[in-house]
């Protein structure tokens, strides 16, 4: 079977979206390091975290948990429930990636929120591939190496959102989301996940209100299709 990858001119633009979002969301880790080592967590167990969980809104709520007082049964059962999502992404990536043997614990590990929006991005089955491990692989360094700036500075840093830092994932994923918006559909879907995660932000845990966005995102997603065949049918 002849395995195609794309040609130059077809991976620049995938590497410069990948870096970009890889040093966007790099650059947030400063803010993880230090909210964790403010909620109470040494520096190598800020470090451990992200080193092996490598999950930015589980690693947030765990420490968020932690440092409101929660115990460290809450603090992983909220930090296992945003994980979820991960899985639901893996299913996704694993007709583009068919990961075999050990790739099977990188492609994992790495199947996180980024590299799988960049790689769905893309308009071909290698560009997706060429995107998910440069994104992957770039998120992996950027965060690690701030999360350990961010837990060495501590409260020296004082609140990290006064430097926008909290902002500059969103930010990313407005990037990648806007030129998929070209159609009323993807507008609607966009919309109601606003404004449930709005609804929601005041009234339940941290990081819940995305994934309860993103079900309700799904749900409308799946139901238009079979109202659009029961109306042609």
């Amino acid at each position: 079977m002849l395995v195609t990858t794309p040609g130059a001119d077809a991976r620049s633009p995938v590497v410069r979206q990948s870096l970009s979002v890889s040093i966007a969301t790099g650059l947030y880790g400063i803010s993880f390091g230090a909210l964790s080592v403010t909620s109470g967590l040494s520096v190598w167990q800020t470090c451990a975290l992200s080193l092996l969980l490598f999950s930015g809104g589980s690693q947030f709520a765990l420490v968020g948990v932690l440092g409101g007082g929660g115990t460290a049964g809450a603090a992983v059962a909220a930090s296992s429930l945003l994980g979820v999502r991960n899985a639901l992404y893996g299913l996704q990536l694993t007709t583009v990636l068919r990961p075999r043997g050990w790739r099977r614990l990188p492609v994992a590990h790495l199947t996180i929120d980024e590299s799988t929006a960049v790689a769905v991005a893309q308009p071909d089955p290698p560009s997706r591939r060429l995107g998910f491990w440069v994104t992957g692989i770039g998120v992996y360094a950027g965060w690690n190496l701030t999360t350990l700036a961010g837990a060495l500075a501590g409260n020296s840093l004082g609140d990290p959102q006064r430097f926008g830092l909290d902002a500059a994932a969103a930010a990313a994923f407005v990037g990648l989301l806007w030129p998929r918006l070209a159609g009323r559909e993807p507008v609607a879907i966009a919309a109601v996940g606003a404004l449930v995660t709005t609804a929601l932000v005041p009234v339940i845990p941290q990081g819940l209100p995305v994934v309860a966005a993103a079900a309700v995102g799904s749900l409308v997603a799946w139901c238009r299709p079979q109202r659009r065949a029961g109306e042609a049918a």
